[in-house]
């Protein structure tokens, strides 16, 4: 598929127990803001595979992790004392143990929510991690925002627009980073996380 070629219609949302599941509990317990960021790595995560050349992705499993990948910021799924990645690879866990999935699949479900607040993801240790890590990287800190077509951007921005997730995000991470600073939370917010939200090119765009 051609760079310039790519469109949400390429895209197409996994239909399966899991991958409903996990919108239903992201659109439940999320807030608007946080649900859109959610989709939108997915569909970033899914545009940089085609951009990457990289054909070998469980989509399933990414669209899950990407779905779930904050909600452990949310209160009901805030866990006092581990991380919000952790916590929220756990609600994936427990999701996909439902949907039936295999020991070691629902183990790779934790592993990408948690790999995506890596500094970075080996793709050969991880694709669908590297993949949510880089989309991530882009939604909240502009990252690699010239490596996709401004064309896919638009799109996806105008149908699923950020709204205020600057301001939600950047307040949840910081109260994480209070409460637990010996997590991801903290590195984000002394690396300037509220700063790259608030200068985002995507803000521009929408």
């Amino acid at each position: 598929m051609p760079r310039w070629a790519v469109r949400i219609s390429d895209f197409p949302r996994p239909d399966s127990l899991a991958a409903r599941g996990a919108l239903a509990l992201a659109t439940e317990y999320q807030s608007t803001a946080l649900t859109a960021h959610a989709v939108r790595s997915w569909l970033w995560a899914e545009a940089f595979a085609v951009v990457e050349g990289r054909p070998d992705v469980d989509h399933e499993l990414l669209y899950v992790a990407a779905i779930l990948h904050d909600i452990g910021t949310v209160p009901e799924y805030d866990n006092h004392a581990i991380s919000y990645e952790h916590a929220g690879g756990h609600v994936g866990v427990a999701l996909t143990a439902g949907a039936g999935w295999s020991a070691d699949r629902r183990g790779r479900v934790l592993d990408v929510i948690v790999r995506h607040n890596w500094p970075s993801v080996d793709p050969e240790l991880d694709v669908e991690g590297h993949l949510l890590e880089i989309a991530t990287g882009l939604d909240i800190s502009g990252q690699r925002s010239d490596v996709l077509p401004e064309e896919f951007l638009r799109e996806v921005l105008d149908a699923h627009p950020r709204g205020a997730l600057a301001q939600e995000f950047g307040a949840c991470v910081i109260d994480q980073a209070e409460r637990k600073p010996t997590t991801a939370a903290r590195r984000l917010v002394d690396g300037g996380v509220v700063r790259k939200l608030a200068e985002n090119p995507l803000e521009k765009l929408r």
